[in-house]
């Protein structure tokens, strides 16, 4: 290919890609790009939905942010972690095994106590947004 055809093929895609995502907010293109399908086998995930079970919780949900907090990065105390910038399918997993009792220790009773009331899509809801905020996540390898 000569350097006129490479710039042009580099054009094309980037003008496809920018419209897949004309018309959202950065965050929801950004969460719907990184999240376009689940290793848990759930459905996509809508960050908006999330964001609204995530802060005003559900019939017999607690919000997720009145022990995280705010964007999942201001948690109330030492015992809950940060899940903002979480990957989408980590909290997946996380959230299916407190559901069905397969996680344990730490805050596995609080935990499994909201999850068993998330449908399928909840979770994925919950991912998608969790996984759309800022990160305050970070390596711990060199932690003493």
């Amino acid at each position: 290919m000569t350097k006129t055809s490479l710039t042009l093929l580099a054009l094309a895609c980037a003008l496809t890609l920018s419209a897949c995502s004309a018309g959202k907010p950065d965050a929801e293109a950004a969460g719907e790009a990184a999240h376009t399908s689940s290793s848990a086998g759930l459905p996509k995930g809508d960050i908006r939905a999330g964001q609204e079970l995530a802060t005003n919780g559900g019939q017999g949900i607690a919000p997720c942010t009145s022990c995280h907090g705010a964007e999942g990065n201001a948690p109330i105390g030492d015992i809950y972690p940060k899940i903002g910038g979480q990957y989408a399918d980590y909290l997946e997993h996380a959230l299916q095994a407190y559901r069905s009792g397969a996680r344990a220790g730490g805050n596995a009773d609080v935990m499994a106590a909201q999850a068993k009331g998330l449908s399928d899509q909840q979770i994925a809801d919950l991912a998608a947004y969790f996984h759309s905020m800022p990160t305050q996540l970070r390596d711990l390898s060199n932690v003493n």
